[in-house]
């Protein structure tokens, strides 16, 4: 539809709505319906048209209607509410006088009251037949002819509304999703975890590694950051003796936006005390075949094209191991060898900075050259300390810590790992945080000093991790973007330049 007739339509509907306003019958509120399209769906599926005359079934809908064919003294139009759609059947002499002409005025988009009996039309089709109908909501812009495709896309993400009135695609994905949030809260639940809400302004960064957005408190004429995680204020309530929390939170970071990334998302974030990292992947294991079960009935799905198995157990490898399976020009001597890490990195075209040490160029290696092979679900274990200030370290090894991270398709989906609870350590690691800040590293933390407090009292041996909402929805769904699986991503102002990561 060109602009020019997007216009004229617009115009004649207003036209319309001027003429309903002199008739003091614009947006009436009295209107209340009693049933829904999706149960009469459910209830007469099995019904035929014989027993449905007999019973003459009374009902008063209300939806948008969405098509109409009018034909001389009857019409057909498709209404749609919020849970299915409708054929209804418009007579005009089953009509009070004038209100057959008036149903011809109305527009595609317009949302309209009916009142009649359930019928099957000739064709089988459950239908509703008309003894009365009105108009409730003017729609004064025309919706698309053709709302589908890669020409639509931008439009989709900023006129959800549009897309969402027009798209069951769109309306399916969003209803897995509340599905998935929903079936992880029972699961939860379900296991004598407590359910809280933490701070969503914070007055030092920390929590994960992350760029923070900052705002200022007038009141108070402090800064503060927007969270980046909630994981310091769940360790403090487990010092505080509740033993299993978890939070459904929603998260900001000052990063780049792609087809992975927003600058706010959900996250779930739990902890329990008492239980290690490997507790923590089995419970993982648990999450994400379990829900995954649940919304798409099976752990076996296709994720643009490739097929997944969700349903445990998930493959294990530590971070080196992964690293010298993708590289085989590297050996276990290498990775102990920062020199030759860096040439390595240099060589792959792997950016580095000169304050990284060997665990963070062990981590911009295995993302540059192997997180995006890891197809099918695999847990990295073993991370370095130096990329995981939080962590506890391992008791062989403390180079590396008992961490890992869960990917599927190409890309990261939880981090967890045994919980740090030894305040000096982490009082040193914040210190380390502060001087990695210092030397320009805008992601490092901020020293933490009543979170140390906090653990001087006692952080039980505990186990923690997050999940990206986001980003299982995606899976889930079949969503290549996450702005697919956001009711109202975030998005450049229309007119704007590209983002390069798009």
């Amino acid at each position: 539809m060109s602009g020019h007739e997007h216009d004229e339509q617009s115009i004649q509907r207003r036209e319309k709505l001027a003429k309903w306003r002199e008739d003091a019958k614009a947006y009436p509120n009295d209107f209340r319906p009693d049933a829904k399209f999706g149960d009469l769906q459910k209830r007469f599926a099995d019904v035929d048209a014989v027993a449905l005359e007999g019973e003459a079934h009374s009902v008063a809908v209300a939806g948008r209607m969405m098509t109409r064919r009018i034909m001389g003294k009857a019409s057909f139009a498709n209404l749609r509410d919020g849970t299915d759609a409708m054929q209804i059947y418009i007579r005009r002499d089953d009509l009070p006088q004038d209100r057959y002409a008036e149903f011809k005025s109305f527009d595609i988009g317009d949302i309209i009251a009916v009142e009649g009996t359930v019928f099957r039309t000739r064709t089988g089709e459950l239908s509703i037949k008309a003894r009365d109908l009105r108009l409730l909501v003017k729609s004064l812009r025309p919706l698309p002819e053709k709302y589908h495709g890669l020409s639509d896309v931008e439009t989709r993400y900023r006129q959800r509304y549009v897309d969402l009135i027009i798209n069951e695609r769109s309306r399916e994905v969003f209803r897995a999703r509340s599905k998935i949030v929903a079936w992880i809260r029972q699961f939860f639940i379900e296991r004598d975890f407590l359910e809280v809400e933490t701070p969503m302004m914070h007055p030092i960064q920390g929590g994960a590694v992350a760029r923070p957005f900052t705002t200022h408190h007038n009141a108070l004429d402090m800064d503060l950051f927007l969270r980046v995680a909630p994981e310091l204020y769940l360790k403090r309530l487990t010092v505080g003796g509740f033993e299993r929390v978890f939070e459904i939170n929603r998260n900001f970071r000052n990063e780049g936006i792609s087809t992975q990334h927003n600058p706010e998302f959900t996250m779930l974030e739990f902890y329990q005390a008492y239980v290690g990292y490997e507790e923590i992947m089995v419970l993982t294991e648990e999450i994400v075949g379990g829900v995954a079960r649940s919304v798409c009935g099976t752990g076996t799905i296709s994720y643009q094209g490739e097929t997944l198995e969700l349903d445990p157990p998930y493959h294990r490898i530590s971070m080196a191991d992964a690293i010298l399976d993708r590289n085989p020009e590297l050996s276990a001597a290498d990775l102990d060898d920062e020199a030759k890490l860096r040439a390595f990195a240099d060589a792959k075209g792997i950016h580095t900075e000169s304050h990284y040490g060997r665990g963070k160029l062990w981590q911009e290696i295995f993302e540059k050259t192997v997180e995006h092979t890891l197809r099918r679900p695999t847990f990295i274990t073993a991370h370095p300390m130096e990329v995981s200030p939080l962590s506890r370290a391992n008791d062989e090894d403390p180079f590396i810590t008992d961490r890992f991270e869960l990917f599927i398709a190409g890309r990261e989906i939880a981090n967890g790992f045994s919980e740090l609870n030894d305040p000096e350590d982490q009082a040193e690691r914040f210190r380390r945080q502060v001087e990695t800040k210092e030397s320009g590293d805008d992601e490092a933390m901020a020293f933490d000093d009543d979170y140390i407090k906090a653990l001087e009292y006692g952080l039980p041996p505990t186990g923690g991790q997050g999940l990206g909402i986001d980003r299982l929805t995606m899976l889930l769904t079949d969503s290549p973007s996450i702005r697919d699986v956001l009711l109202f991503p975030c998005l450049r102002p229309e007119g704007g330049a590209k983002n390069p990561n798009d």
